[in-house]
């Protein structure tokens, strides 16, 4: 899931980069239901399917319903759980005609007891009828609302928010094989336009019984209960249709009528995205139902499966939530510690669409804004404590949960090479042992090692379950002929004495605009390193193009260099004039980016004018008549 209800601008080197946030809405939508991850009461059965039949009018806020569930005792069982707001009434409770007696208590729990002991491995099946005001504060899961006016109901459950209004068991792990979603409303709003509603799977029918309509829906795959959902209001529909390798299906858009040309300019790309992740990964998992969007009042956008929730048409926001249609939704985290295998993934997909279609400067600028974000918080893991798992804000952390294993899943990449990271991804959606169900982080690294043959256990220990990031020192100096020595020097965020090893991307600056990148591969603290240019380097950049999930790091000239530097240059930062003292005759200065293109030179011995030059780090070379005394960074504001 991914929103816009708050929006953090910030600067990245080189760019101002705006980046959305993307937890609020999920961190919205459960605050009233924190009180549990896992209801060891539900433990003892299997759903199979469930018949849900809603009542609602989207110009009020109420729900009446019922809901049949097949389920399978794990065990012998005379009794059995759901889990349902205590604010919601249940009225009866029938299996095959007969009442059963049941009680509802403040733990948000349905306890049915069975009229006679069920064994295990035996199926059965019950509807429990309800009903209530599911929305009470106004943070819960069922929002009732209008849109320019028009009244509109929509529901949001993730993580712990379908019990908010619908009797359920939200077991991450115990997915409902099938579902028929039917949803009765009034035929026309007050305006006298006709509501259309929507929900998981392919639409059935649309039947009209005096002046109420009932649309039914079926999902025929595998969901958890928190991607369930409905939406009703005065829709507007229209579709795009996906090729997919001669087998096509449909994407079909409701939007509210007031936005609909924006939205038809804007959708179209789906259809492209859809076709990037088919060869990524593998063909879109729900073809032969729909891939849509269903416009709702909240900013941002929820990953139902087969239609997502959105406030919005980016493009960044529709990719996360298609991605999630493989991440997230074929293959689901197994608990909510493993919650970045649903929102990590999906967020790297934003990049992977950045980088197909706005090219390797653009995708650069992403990296580069989603390590500010990831390395905002210097302690914290990407795997959820299991304390912290009743806490939504931590759970749905938008630096630990979505920024920084986005850009874990980058530098997996580089580990691996392209073709072995996407292969492993593939063989992840693919293994019977989690498609259509759930995987750990445990399972995802297994994968990920079969595929690659590689040992990450050190990797992903560093990056996803221990907490913090490195800080890098960067000390070189040149040796009597073009060699330099480099000294990387590590330091860690978070006092927790983990050393992070990675590659580390330096870049070279020569004469003329001559440069040479090279990584180190650092894997413990004041490594050196012996690197031969081939060329006298005047300066060293450290990870110039964002690889690496890094904050503060710096290089500089260290102890024995052969060139000290004897100029000093000010202001820095600057917003133009920069002065240049030197006990040394200049006869150059040269200023270059980080891409080692000379922007402006001149021969002034004093000074130079870099203000028509784009914000952001440069170097200024300073020559005599016999070469390069020295480079120095600036800052241009």
């Amino acid at each position: 899931m991914k929103t816009k209800l708050l929006f953090l601008l910030f600067f990245a080197p080189l760019v101002l980069f705006g980046q959305i946030t993307i937890a609020e809405a999920e961190t919205k939508s459960a605050m009233k239901f924190i009180n549990g991850t896992r209801n060891p009461n539900t433990g003892d059965y299997d759903l199979k399917y469930h018949r849900l039949e809603f009542n609602v009018d989207p110009n009020v806020a109420f729900i009446s319903g019922d809901v049949t569930s097949y389920f399978e005792a794990k065990e012998k069982i005379t009794e059995i759980t759901f889990e349902l707001a205590v604010n919601l009434v249940v009225s009866q409770v029938l299996q095959r005609g007969n009442p059963l007696t049941f009680v509802q208590n403040n733990d948000d729990e349905v306890v049915i007891t069975l009229p006679q002991p069920q064994n295990q491995g035996v199926l059965d099946s019950l509807t429990i009828s309800y009903s209530g005001n599911p929305i009470n504060t106004g943070l819960g899961s069922f929002e009732q609302s209008t849109h320019d006016g028009d009244p509109i109901i929509w529901t949001l459950s993730e993580p712990y928010g379908a019990k908010g209004w619908w009797p359920c068991k939200q077991d991450l792990i115990d997915k409902i094989d099938i579902i028929d979603v039917y949803i009765t409303t009034p035929q026309f709003n007050p305006s006298n336009e006709e509501y259309f509603a929507v929900s998981n799977g392919m639409e059935q029918s649309q039947e009209i019984n005096g002046n109420t309509k009932t649309t039914h829906f079926r999902h025929q795959y595998p969901i958890p209960a928190y991607l369930v959902a409905i939406a009703v209001t005065n829709y507007e529909i229209y579709s795009h249709v996906v090729p997919n390798n001669g087998n096509p299906f449909d994407i079909i858009n409701y939007v509210f009528p007031e936005d609909l040309s924006y939205a038809q300019a804007n959708t179209p790309i789906t259809v492209d995205f859809i076709n990037l992740f088919t060869d990524l990964f593998e063909e879109y998992p729900y073809a032969d139902e729909k891939y849509g969007h269903a416009q709702y009042g909240w900013g941002g956008g929820m990953e139902h499966t087969t239609v997502s929730f959105m406030g919005d048409f980016n493009m960044d926001l529709i990719a996360h939530e298609l991605a999630h249609q493989w991440f997230g939704n074929k293959v689901t985290c197994g608990s909510w510690q493993d919650i970045w295998i649903n929102e990590g993934f999906a967020s790297y997909c934003e990049g992977l669409v950045v980088e197909a279609f706005d090219g390797e400067t653009s995708f650069r600028n992403w990296r580069a804004g989603f390590i500010d974000i990831a390395t905002t918080n210097p302690g914290g893991s990407v795997y959820v404590p299991a304390e912290d798992t009743t806490n939504v804000g931590r759970v749905f952390n938008n630096s630990l949960t979505y920024k920084k294993p986005a850009m874990v899943l980058h530098m997996l990449r580089r580990k691996l090479g392209d073709t072995d990271f996407f292969t492993g991804l593939q063989n992840f959606l693919s293994n019977p042992n989690f498609a259509f169900g759930y995987a750990k982080t445990e399972d995802f690294i297994e994968v990920m090692e079969t595929t690659s043959g590689e040992d990450l256990t050190e990797f992903f220990n560093d990056w996803i379950y221990d907490q913090g990031h490195p800080l890098y020192l960067i000390e070189w100096n040149k040796t009597e002929t073009y060699d330099i020595n480099v000294v990387i020097n590590q330091n860690q965020s978070y006092p927790s004495g983990v050393f992070f090893e990675a590659t580390v991307p330096l870049r070279l600056f020569g004469a003329g605009g001559v440069v040479l990148d090279v990584e180190l591969d650092n894997t413990v603290d004041g490594q050196e390193f012996l690197v031969q240019p081939g060329f006298d380097v005047g300066a060293v950049a450290f990870d110039p193009d964002y690889h690496l999930i890094s904050r503060y790091s710096e290089v500089v000239l260290g102890i024995g260099d052969n060139s000290p530097l004897n100029f000093s240059i000010c202001p820095n930062p600057t917003s133009g004039i920069l002065n240049i003292q030197s006990d040394t005759p200049i006869s150059q200065i040269e200023v270059y980016n980080l891409l080692g293109q000379l922007v402006v030179s001149n021969n002034n011995k004093k000074v130079i004018d870099i203000s028509n030059v784009s914000q952001g780090i440069y170097f200024i070379k300073i020559m005599d008549e016999k070469g390069t005394i020295g480079t120095q960074k600036v800052l241009k504001k």
